[in-house]
Order: C-alpha cells, then sequence, then structure tokens
C-alpha cells in the first residue's frame, strides 16, 4: 500500500504489530462513527478497517468501502487493534469465541461496551486491553472519548489510542473510577442535548416559525454556545448572566426553566446513567 493516508497511519499507530489493521467487532451506530471517523480524519484508509456483524452491512459501510465480514475470528486474526463494539449482554459471547486466537504480542483489544471492567477482559483474553467511552458525535469529528489502560498494556499504547482517538474529537485519559461517570454525562450525553434542541424548536414552531428553520436555528445556538464556553474559559454562570438584561426576556425564561426543574433534570440523568453503567458491569 502506497497511498498517503497509509503512509501516515503506519507511522506509530500500530507498534509492535504483525498488521496495519483496525477490526471491529460490532458494526452499529458507536462503531460505525469511529470506524468513519478515523476515515474522514486521515487515521487510516478505508481498506485498512475490516467490521464484523451478524446483520447485513449498512449502505454508510458500502459507501466508505469499509471491509466487512460475518466472522468473528477473522476479524482477530487480521487485525492488530480489536475495537469490540457490541453491546454488554454480547460481549461475554464474543469473549469466548476470540480468546483462542489472541496473541498477547500482536493485539491490541479496546473495549466501548458500556460498564464491563478492564479485568473482565484481561482475564479472559490475556492481552492489553482499552476501556473507551467515546460517543457518536465522532462521526463528525467532535466526539468526547474517555480511555483507561489495563495492566498489560504498554506503554506507548496511551500515545496510539490518544493518537486514534483524538482524530475524532476530545480524548482525556481517565482513571477506571470514572468510566462509568463519563457514560453518564457524554456518552449517553447526545441524546440529552438533542432533546433540549428539539424542545427549543417545538418552542419556536408553537410560536410560528417552520420547523426546519427553528431545528436549524436551536441546533446552531447550542453548537454555538458550546463553542463559546470552550474559547473563552467563562463559567457557564457567567455566560448565562451576560445574555440576562436586567427585567428582559432571558431571565424571564430562566425562571421558567427553574421553576420546571430544567437542572435537577438533567443532573438526575446523568446520575441515572451513570449507576446504570455502574450496574450493567456489576454483571460481569
Amino acid at each position: 500500500m502506497t497511498s498517503e493516508n497509509d503512509s501516515k497511519s503506519s507511522d506509530g499507530v500500530f507498534p509492535d504489530t504483525d498488521s496495519g489493521v483496525i477490526g471491529f467487532i460490532g458494526a452499529g451506530k458507536m462503531a460505525t462513527a469511529l470506524a468513519l471517523g478515523f476515515i474522514s480524519s486521515g487515521l487510516v484508509p478505508a481498506n485498512r478497517i475490516i467490521m464484523s456483524s451478524p446483520q447485513s452491512e449498512s449502505q454508510e459501510l458500502k459507501d466508505a468501502g469499509i471491509n466487512f465480514n460475518r466472522d468473528n475470528v477473522h476479524v482477530v486474526k487480521t487485525s492488530s487493534i480489536i475495537i469490540i463494539a457490541v453491546k454488554p449482554h454480547i460481549v461475554p459471547c464474543v469473549v469466548q469465541e476470540i480468546a483462542p486466537y489472541m496473541k498477547r504480542d500482536c493485539h491490541l483489544v479496546m473495549s466501548v461496551a458500556a460498564g464491563i471492567k478492564l479485568e473482565y477482559y484481561e482475564k479472559a483474553l490475556k492481552v492489553g486491553v482499552v476501556r473507551v467511552t467515546p460517543n457518536t458525535p465522532a462521526l463528525v469529528g467532535e466526539g468526547v472519548s474517555a480511555f483507561t489502560l489495563g495492566t498489560h498494556c504498554k506503554k506507548s499504547v496511551s500515545g496510539v489510542v490518544k493518537q486514534m482517538l483524538s482524530c475524532v474529537g476530545l480524548c482525556e485519559e481517565v482513571p477506571e473510577k470514572l468510566q462509568d461517570t463519563v457514560t453518564g454525562i457524554s456518552g449517553s450525553g447526545p441524546a440529552y442535548i438533542c432533546i433540549v434542541i428539539e424542545s427549543l424548536a417545538d418552542g419556536a414552531v408553537k410560536m410560528g416559525m417552520p420547523r426546519e428553520m427553528a431545528l436549524k436555528f436551536a441546533a446552531q445556538t447550542v453548537k454555538g454556545a458550546a463553542k463559546l464556553l470552550l474559547e473563552t474559559g467563562k463559567h457557564p454562570g457567567e455566560l448565562k448572566d451576560e445574555v440576562c438584561s436586567p427585567g428582559g426576556t432571558t431571565i424571564a425564561a430562566i425562571h421558567q426553566l427553574e421553576r420546571a426543574g430544567l437542572r435537577a433534570a438533567l443532573m438526575d440523568a446523568v446520575e441515572t446513567s451513570t449507576l446504570k453503567s455502574r450496574e450493567i458491569g456489576g454483571h460481569y
């Protein structure tokens, strides 16, 4: 392989491995988001990604040119980095199937399955394992990914994982005890924000704005507010106060949000998702 992307991806992404292929076991929304994010960022070309799933190949994967297979063992045999991206209740079946083919010096496993701890994988697979909590905005390069290295990982693995996940957004290494909280805030978070956007748009439609315009205005407002916070470094309360003129429209609206319990509802959502992730992990 001699393409520019191939040359770029071979430099440091696959240390101490026999192949330069990223293999996904599972081809759902999260796997697709990561794979397409890796391709669009230039990390690897499509022909160096393979996915396995019992379901038919999606149109997105076909259009991207990603290799597709229904055999998990084939993915393990042809990949250096294996990303387990299936629902938590399917993980035990996958682990049992691929364990005999894992080689400690050839494979690195990354798991994006919610709740399941590193210890579970390490006992079964005997290779370096990384626990990752990403989110779906990785598809457009605006994801949030938190990762934790397992005890069998070499020091160089941290750099490999950062290089991969930074291609699709913000990436932070965290202690494993925070992974369930990451699920609560950023793993599940896009769903909360989509409800916020939809609700804002519904309000605008109620007041006479066309639906398409309302959704565009709501989404851009959320995007702009987030970018303003990140780039100025100001506390969100300070930015909120800057919009609230005395006796004005915004402070009247804020009063209504406080009365409705918006803050408590969002805090409860993060807590509930976090506890559910812990509950899932407790079964393995």
